[in-house]
């Protein structure tokens, strides 16, 4: 394990540093928050101690700058001038934990240890996180490896992103990918879809409302902006939604407060907003159904999802991850070459959700292995 000691106080680096060094820990110091950043751009570290008092850049800032950079490493936090206050925003603010001065050795050695065994649990979780999640991403074909260069690239950034693409193509799975291979991934993944909520109840339901604000409010209510904090909110079907609604949710983009349906008083909330739909909201725009400045603020980074039509090459990886999810613990169930060739050329309106429904069927009706002729008589080519 690798430790960086940040601190401008010559003994404490070095007293820290040979405490550490002890332990068997690898230890680097730098003087101020700069030369900090300058390390932890160029080498890894699992652990990184930082004063909150320095000259120049504080320790506050420099944490920021921890987070935005999306490290790995726990961030402790050390200080004697500090109040409680202190360590909770910096807590908030993504530091692992606080350790005050003068430094106590054995509060050192168990947080450091605590540290440590919260780096290995995030580098596990994320290791298997991308196996788990990155096998649901199934197809090998050109737009699919171009989706996953981009979540690989976008994931671990906070900036807003927008998933275009026809229903049914997987545009909900490209939003779960980017919140859990995201810094967010432990927090919730809170999902609306805009579509299924009636007009006069969405902003209820997405701001949260008090007791008595309206008739049937018999008690207050969370929204989804609240339920989501510290995680990802998933807008999805973002363009039907009512332009009031519209309005409140670019006030949220854009000062990070809302205020719950009969209240006048703002709570701050920390979400990382994606959107989906299935229109052309350029077109939405023209017609007045849709705000532009809420569409730029959302699409940071726009993701298009292709069609089933356009990625016909993953049609055979696809109808067997279908088979291995309907015969898991069945009998052993296979489609013909010359079957799983008829469905690479069918026309696919419901993209995958379409195929996932036709291998279904097939499976149900069809032979051993599915022919061609169970093809040409369940599934309209």
């Amino acid at each position: 394990m690798k430790v960086l000691i940040v601190d401008d106080e010559r003994a404490i680096r070095n007293s820290l540093g040979e405490i550490l060094t002890d332990e068997g820990y690898e230890v680097d110091t730098a003087e101020d928050g700069a030369v900090a950043l300058d390390k932890v751009g160029k080498e890894k570290f699992d652990v990184i101690f930082c004063d909150i008092k320095m000259p120049g850049m504080d320790g506050v800032e420099v944490l920021g700058k921890f987070v935005e950079m999306g490290l790995d490493a726990a961030v402790v936090m050390i200080s004697g001038h500090a109040d409680i206050d202190t360590a909770v925003d910096c807590i908030k603010k993504g530091a692992f934990d606080f350790v005050q001065k003068p430094l106590d050795l054995n509060r050192v050695l168990i947080t450091i240890k605590n540290a440590t065994d919260k780096v290995s649990l995030t580098t596990q979780n994320k290791a298997l996180k991308k196996k788990v999640y990155g096998a649901d991403m199934i197809g090998e074909s050109e737009p699919m490896q171009h989706i996953r260069e981009m979540i690989s690239k976008v994931a671990p950034t906070d900036a807003r992103v927008l998933i275009i693409g026809p229903n049914g193509s997987g545009k909900e799975l490209v939003a779960r990918n980017l919140h859990q291979l995201s810094n967010r991934s432990a927090m919730p993944f809170v999902e609306v879809n805009c579509a299924a909520i009636p007009s006069e109840l969405i902003e209820s339901e997405l701001f949260g409302h008090e007791k008595g604000s309206f008739t049937s409010a018999i008690k207050q209510h969370k929204g989804k902006f609240e339920q989501a904090d510290g995680g990802t909110l998933f807008l999805d079907e973002i363009g039907d939604m009512s332009l009031a609604a519209q309005a409140k949710v670019l006030r949220v983009l854009q000062e990070k407060k809302l205020s719950r349906v009969g209240s006048d008083k703002d709570i701050e909330v920390d979400v990382r907003v994606i959107a989906a739909t299935n229109k052309d909201l350029q077109a939405e725009i023209a017609k007045g159904n849709f705000r532009e400045d809420l569409y730029h603020r959302l699409s940071v980074i726009v993701f298009r999802v292709p069609s089933l039509d356009e990625r016909r090459d993953d049609i055979p990886l696809l109808v067997d991850y279908f088979l291995a999810k309907y015969t898991e613990g069945g009998k052993a169930r296979s489609f013909s070459p010359e079957a799983v060739e008829l469905l690479k050329q069918k026309h696919w309106p419901g993209n995958i959700r379409e195929l996932d429904n036709v291998v279904d069927r097939l499976l149900i009706l069809g032979g051993e292995p599915v022919s061609p002729d169970d093809v040409k008589t369940y599934v309209n080519l």
